[in-house]
Formats: C-alpha cells, structure tokens, sequence
C-alpha cells in the first residue's frame, strides 16, 4: 500500500486485517454510520449470531447462503403492543419474503463494501454477497387511503393523546417520507427559508430534499427547537425517537381504517400524486426509488393523465 493511501485511511481503523472477526467488523461499521436505516442495528446484530465468530479471510458466499436458508425458515414478526410491564410484544405472522431477504444480505454487504473501501479487507477479498441469489421480490402490496379515509384520519391523529401525531402523519402523507427518515429528524435538518426537510440521502446516494406543504411548514414553526434536538423526541428521554406505534393504532382503530400500516402513508403519497398527474419519474424522484420498476406500481393510478398527454399533442393526426 502507497503512503497516500495509508493517509487516506481513517486513523483507528485496521489495515488489511484477515483476522478480525465479523462481529468486530459490524462494530467499527456501525460506529462511522451515519445512515436513517433504523433496521440496520437489528439485522446486523442478526448477523452476528450467525457469522459473527469467522475470521474476515475466511467468510465466504456458501456462509452467507447457509445463513439466509435460515432466516428463511423462520416467521416473520410484527410489533403487537406492549405487555403490563411495558416489555414489547412480538407475534409471528408467516415467512419471511423475498424482499426481507435481500435486506438482510443488503445491510451485510454494507458492511463488507465499506471493509473493501476503507482497506480493511485483505488484499484479493472477494465480497461474499455476490455469490448470493438476489431474491425476487413482488411488488408489494398498495393500499392507499381513500379522500374519506384520509379526512377520517388526520381528523383522529388531531384528537391523540400525543400532540405531534397529526405532524408525523401529516409529514408522511404529504413527503413520501420514510417512518425512520421522520422520527430521525433533527430541527436543523428542517429549512424554513425553503420549506423543505432534508432527509439525508436516497439509497442512490443522492441528497434528498423534500418539500414541505404550507400546513406542515406553519406547524414545524410553532414547535421549532434547538437545531440538535430531534423533531419527535421521547417524553421521558428527549435523546430518543418517540415510539408512537401505541398512539398510531389508536388513532387508526378510532378513524375505522382498516388493514393500513405506517408505510402506506407512503403509497398513499405517491398515488395522490399519481392521480394528479405527476409523471412515474417525478415520483420516484421524490420518493427515492432506486428504479423505475419500483414507481411502476402506481402506473395505473395515472392512466387518465397519460391518455390526456396523448390526446393533447398527437389528438389531431389524421
């Protein structure tokens, strides 16, 4: 290694070392990372249970394989409240999918990429996860909330016994936000001047900068705190995100909105939009898609604009 390239190398960090252990790896990984993935934590902490103990020289593909087969036989979980104690209850609900999979090989290969970049890894390493089949993922469900259902909503997060409830959700439906790109946000992550909240970057890397809408800029004003204070913070610690899952099925239960989770606020986003006649670029240019085929589900949402765009300029061929 050339001395430029030993000065390039963040001081502290191990030079071509074969012999660290995965778990270590994910430590110093996680001590530099500075991303809004809120899963990230858990799923490398998974990782460590089931690779943590090899060596980085010796860590291949059929280790990685062995270990997805795994997950993939285990149910997959979803929060269910708390208990009288105020532990968190899960409960199984089905397998994993496709989609869950290649996340969990996506926040290891994070891992591995940023070992490669930093001359961590040994010369000659071969990253582990481009041996792993990518598995083939649906295109999700989408449900989006109808104009009765929204007012309903909103209407029900406005009366919660949480105060900064109508925000979140506000912010979700009008941004595309995702749930840990918000509850990370940090008021000086918010721009009055633009009207925008800046959300780190998309998983292209890009900045991301969403607009704000008149309403939610009127009501981030009023509550505006000290710029490294979070926007949603906890009451009993202010250093952490409010966890509001509690009050967001309350809300939910007290609207009548049925088979709805945070992340279709999302859909919900994107398909107002869709309707309105934003272009699948447009869309997935403010919801941080990584392709088009990711924005193609609402496609048929935008039909009617798409048959007024052809109609408009090629109408009057004869």
């Amino acid at each position: 290694m050339t001395a430029a390239a030993v000065a390039a190398v963040p001081p502290g960090l191990p030079l071509r070392d074969g012999g660290l252990a995965i778990s270590a790896l994910c430590d110093l990984y996680m001590a530099q990372y500075e991303g809004r993935d809120t899963t990230r934590v858990a799923r490398l902490q998974w990782w460590r249970t089931q690779i943590g103990a090899l060596r980085l020289d010796e860590v291949n593909d059929d280790h990685l394989h062995a270990a997805l087969e795994v997950l993939a036989q285990q149910p997959a979980r979803f929060y269910a409240g708390k208990d009288a104690d105020g532990k968190v209850i899960f409960r199984a609900r089905g397998v994993r999918t496709g989609a869950t999979l290649n996340r969990y090989a996506s926040a290891i290969g994070a891992v591995f990429t940023w070992a490669i970049k930093r001359r961590i890894a040994p010369k000659g390493f071969v990253h582990p996860v481009r041996g792993i089949e990518h598995q083939r993922e649906t295109t999700g469900k989408t449900r989006f909330l109808s104009d009765d259902e929204r007012t309903r909503l909103l209407a029900a997060c406005k009366a919660s016994k949480w105060s900064r409830l109508y925000l979140l959700v506000l912010l979700a439906l009008t941004t595309g936000a995702r749930r840990g790109e918000l509850i990370g946000l940090r008021w000086r992550d918010v721009d009055f001047t633009h009207k925008v909240l800046h959300v780190g970057r998309s998983k292209n890397g890009d900045p991301k900068a969403l607009p704000l809408v008149a309403t939610a800029a009127e009501l981030l004003r009023e509550l505006c705190g000290a710029p490294d204070a979070l926007v949603f913070p906890a009451r009993l610690n202010p250093a952490t995100p409010m966890a509001f899952e509690d009050r967001w099925r309350q809300a939910l239960a007290a609207a009548k909105v049925r088979s709805f989770r945070f992340h279709d606020l999302r859909h919900s986003c994107a398909s107002y939009l869709a309707q309105h006649g934003a272009t699948l670029l447009e869309i997935g240019d403010l919801l941080g898609h990584r392709n088009v085929s990711m924005t193609k589900r609402y496609s048929h949402l935008a039909a009617s604009h798409r048959s007024d765009l052809v109609n408009r300029v090629m109408g009057g061929f004869q």
